[in-house]
């Protein structure tokens, strides 16, 4: 017997946490109902903000924003094994004076700190939070972009922040990630901020990014770049293999870090290619 409307669209949602894109097709196979009553419930979930349409199916929606100082708080054994393995990463990326753009976000706060300390580098951001992460390593010299401080980014964010972006050509941009998709790419949940995202991206050498699970698979309202347009991503050591072999297949280079091992613990990456 088919699901009725409330059942199904518990299983939609269950199928959506476990697995992150769902299509029409499949759905409407596995329930027994025509497509257009999947795309109806489609489209009933993601008008509740449960799913984010995309062709053919959907996606689960990225995690909401909230404020840096709560973010910071949150699964922060993982960030910091993310953030270990992201920092030997660039460790093996960047020469002496190396000039690195470090996107606003509680994970690359972790990354700043991880950053190799023994060699010169310039790091350029438009987050305080990263620019005081290094006020105590003399062999960095940190640049603060200015502007209106967005409390949900904690990032400088505006046209004085932007000009400024479009006047810089870094060596290596470490990309804040809101959503990722094989597909769909990289996407963010402001406007202003996935703005300020294109430009860094378009004038960087390499872009380098890490992301939590709850991010992987998921799609914000503003597009930043093609998932091709990143060199590295690194993900946790338990990210979900589907989204991993999506991401593997359209040619991206993915590291996993190890598993968190306590807030003073290190953890290295182990690639996957």
């Amino acid at each position: 017997m088919m699901p009725m409307t409330p059942e199904r669209h518990g299983r939609i949602r269950e199928r959506l946490s476990l697995e992150g894109r769902v299509l029409a097709s499949e759905l409407a196979r596995d329930f027994g109902v025509s497509e257009d009553t999947i795309r109806r419930d489609l489209r009933e979930l993601a008008s509740a903000g449960l799913c984010r349409r995309v062709y053919g199916g959907a996606l689960p929606p990225a995690p909401a924003v909230v404020p840096l100082n709560l973010r910071r708080a949150e699964a922060s054994g993982r960030k910091r094994a993310l953030a270990q393995a992201l920092g030997e990463r660039i460790a093996d990326m960047s020469g002496p004076d190396a000039t690195l753009f470090i996107d606003a976000g509680s994970t690359n706060i972790l990354v700043a700190e991880a950053l190799p300390t023994d060699r010169a580098l310039t790091v350029v951001t438009h987050s305080p939070a990263i620019a005081c992460a290094l006020e105590d390593r003399p062999q960095v010299e940190v640049i603060l972009l200015g502007g209106r401080v967005n409390p949900r980014t904690g990032a400088c964010l505006g046209a004085a922040s932007l000009r400024a972006a479009e006047a810089l050509r870094s060596s290596l941009l470490v990309l804040g990630v809101c959503a990722v998709d094989a597909e769909i790419g990289i996407t963010a949940q402001d406007y202003e901020d996935a703005e300020f995202k294109r430009v860094l991206s378009a004038q960087a050498g390499a872009v380098v990014a890490a992301v939590v699970n709850e991010r992987l698979a998921s799609v914000a309202p503003f597009h930043v770049l093609p998932t091709a347009g990143l060199d590295t991503l690194v993900v946790e050591h338990d990210a979900p293999e589907a989204s991993v072999a999506a991401l593997e297949a359209v040619g991206l280079r993915i590291l996993r870090a190890r598993p968190p091992v306590g807030e003073g613990g290190v953890a290295r990456a182990k690639s996957r290619a």
